[in-house]
């Protein structure tokens, strides 16, 4: 028995570390070693911006300002804006636009997939600029974009998403992680193909649009997989920037669990990313489904840390048990003070772990029921 327990918790040790360490510095490695560089040059293709938005009036003209002062060729660009059946002010908004290009949509309420598939044949542009309502755009964000289409192979190019800091802690925290996921995208598109898209700020071929099935959680992955299955890189460009407003641990968390029950709807979606077609297979298993499956791993270490021979088990296990402990006391703690930073970075990460295992209920419910309003903090 003691010999399995070993073992097991061996095992489990083992694949912890390779999912939170090991696959992103080897994937850092590899990218070093093994970089493809994107062929960027600046040139002129004409572009249709859509912009899909429900009840987005809070942050729809300052989004519309941020495309309309793009420096890139106005008459070479389409700004169209769907209406995902708002009942607040955005389409008031969006009609005061039209004396300066912007086109409006109204869809019936049908979710995001349903108003991008809408939308896309009725634009005008060799490439779609598929950009959501809260992020700002930085003034050189689509030229840079475009630049990178230069390169034939590239299918998808990604701009790259910066979170505004926040007054709290805890918002300062997933800015980190994000910080963390972009350093990972990086690495993969430097490599070869990210495996999806950064969702409010990305350009894609319109000869490569696919419709989106309408249920789709992860329209931003399922459209970008599509075109890497048919054999085109997705890069990011990470001059092309688009600055977004802080949020919460709890929309943070809300979120996580959409996009990771997004990954779940995937595989019956693509059997194809688990064969020879995906060139970038041993990257989504190491990336995607190890952190599916994280939360079982951890809970694994832990059980089997108490079958470890004396003194060992509890070596193993004060630990896990500490940082599980201030993982719940970082609610009870001040936000500000030298506790928060001891934490802070716990909890957030056990947040996010308890997403993943709660992404697992897709299997059990409808995927209308894991979409959510993000809640940020207005911080632009």
């Amino acid at each position: 028995m003691t010999s399995l327990s070993v073992t097991l918790f061996l095992a489990s040790a083992l694949a912890v570390a390779y999912v939170l360490a090991g696959y992103p510095v080897l994937l850092a490695w590899l990218a070093r070693r093994f970089e493809k560089p994107v062929e960027r040059r600046e040139h002129v293709d004409p572009v249709t911006v859509i912009i899909a938005v429900r009840n987005g009036e809070r942050w729809l003209a300052r989004k519309l300002e941020s495309v309309l002062a793009q420096d890139y060729a106005a008459d070479s660009t389409d700004v169209l804006v769907v209406s995902d059946g708002s009942t607040d002010g955005t389409e008031r908004i969006a009609a005061s636009y039209a004396g300066r290009g912007v086109r409006l949509m109204r869809v019936p309420f049908g979710g995001k997939p349903a108003a991008l598939n809408a939308a896309v044949p009725q634009a005008s542009g060799e490439l779609l600029f598929l950009t959501d309502v809260r992020q700002v755009l930085r003034p050189d964000c689509l030229r840079r974009l475009v630049a990178a289409m230069a390169d034939p192979t590239v299918g998808v190019v990604s701009g790259d998403l910066r979170i505004a800091r926040g007054a709290r802690e805890e918002e300062a925290n997933t800015g980190l992680y994000w910080r963390y996921e972009n350093w990972i995208r990086g690495n993969l598109s430097r490599l070869d193909s990210m495996l999806g898209a950064t969702g409010p700020v990305y350009l894609v071929r319109r000869s490569l649009y696919v419709p989106i099935p309408s249920n789709s959680l992860l329209d931003d992955v399922f459209l970008p997989l599509s075109v890497h299955l048919q054999g085109y890189r997705l890069v990011i460009e990470p001059d092309a920037v688009a600055i977004d407003e802080p949020t919460d641990l709890a929309t943070e968390f809300r979120r996580k669990v959409r996009t990771q029950a997004g990954i779940i709807q995937l595989l019956g979606a693509f059997p194809g990313l688990f064969s020879a077609r995906n060139r970038m297979r041993f990257h989504f298993v190491s990336l995607k489904i190890g952190r599916l499956l994280l939360p079982w791993l951890l809970a694994a270490l832990l059980v089997t840390s108490f079958g470890l021979p004396s003194p060992w088990r509890w070596l193993a296990a004060l630990p896990q048990l500490a940082f599980w402990a201030l993982a719940l006391l970082d609610p009870l703690t001040a936000d500000g003070g030298a506790a928060k930073k001891v934490t802070g970075i716990p909890r957030a990460f056990a947040v996010l772990v308890w997403a993943a295992a709660c992404a697992w209920k897709i299997l059990f419910v409808s995927p209308r029921e894991l979409w959510v309003e993000a809640r940020t903090t207005k911080a632009l």
